[in-house]
């Protein structure tokens, strides 16, 4: 059989592969849908076999193509690790990475590194799995995530924690709520005021009981939610005061929210980057991986994001 085909439509094939649709294909690759359909049938016709099955509504892979899918992008991954030392190669075509993260980490924290690594590499596709520190963590551990963003994970023998800054728990409540005007607040005073938790489900909400387990007078939930994100709302609509990771407070211009230091006791968690020990990650992954990794540590957020006064 003669090799009658090329990189391109093993790009092409890959892109189909990945979307599931002819249309944002070509569109991912600014090739034309005629033209992208010509590079898919050209494959097909050097290989000899079908590759897609395509009806109107959506297109999949055949047995034969998920086989051909997975080496296919063994090659691509293997070319882009020869080419990564060139510059720009890497961004000249598609990848994808997943990343599982706690919901905290997100809005202030890895929205801003995948915001940066997209302008670097504008081409490849990132999927958010947002979810407990738990299901992060086991999303990380099953291989359906390359890697995750979790406070939990240091202890478990099949995965690799790599720190990446520690927080302090901060009090939230509204900038005219009394604590507001306060430099710290204690857990016990915390307490003397409507209090939002997060369920029993959650991770932060096991280590603050732990912390918390032989304090006299501590916080008794009022309202319960299962994110933390979702606790803040509430906040901000006057319902209470809650205790949160100091990355999921908003920054210092909020017209609401403000975050006061809770102490005595100090609660703090460590956020850190989460892979599967053993595990090759492909080269898209690989440089966002990198992006976090470069992040040094820092303790939480800057000063500018606590209460005045």
């Amino acid at each position: 059989m003669s090799i009658n085909f090329n990189l391109n439509d093993l790009q092409a094939f890959r892109a189909v592969a990945e979307l599931s649709s002819f249309r944002k294909a070509a569109d991912a690759l600014h090739v034309s849908q005629p033209a992208f359909s010509r590079r898919i049938e050209k494959l097909e016709e050097a290989l000899g076999v079908r590759l897609l099955d395509r009806t109107t509504r959506r297109v999949s892979l055949t047995s034969v193509g998920r086989e051909f899918d997975r080496k296919v992008q063994q090659l691509l991954d293997d070319l882009d690790h020869t080419l990564l030392g060139i510059r720009g190669v890497a961004a000249t075509r598609m990848g994808e990475v997943t990343i599982a993260c706690v919901p905290s980490t997100v809005y202030y924290f890895l929205s801003q590194v995948i915001s940066r690594h997209h302008e670097r590499y504008p081409k490849v596709r990132v999927k958010i799995f947002d979810a407990s520190a738990n299901d992060v963590l086991s999303a990380v551990s099953r291989g359906e995530a390359d890697f995750g963003l979790n406070f939990v994970g240091g202890q478990e023998p099949d995965i690799e924690f790599k720190p990446l800054l520690e927080e302090r728990f901060v009090a939230a409540c509204r900038r005219d709520h009394p604590l507001a005007k306060k430099r710290r607040v204690s857990w016990t005073e915390l307490a003397q005021y409507d209090y939002i938790s997060v369920s029993k489900a959650s991770g932060n909400r096991l280590l603050l009981d732990q912390a918390l387990s032989s304090l006299p007078g501590r916080p008794q939930s009022i309202y319960e939610a299962q994110h933390v994100t979702t606790m803040l709302g509430l906040v901000e609509a006057g319902l209470g005061v809650a205790a949160v990771p100091s990355i999921a407070m908003p920054g210092a211009d909020h017209p609401l929210l403000v975050s006061v230091p809770l102490y005595d006791p100090l609660i703090t968690r460590k956020i850190g980057l989460i892979r599967r020990k053993g595990r090759t990650l492909s080269p898209a992954a690989q440089q966002l991986y990198a992006f976090f990794a470069e992040m040094k540590a820092t303790r939480g957020k800057p000063a500018g994001r606590r209460a005045p006064g």
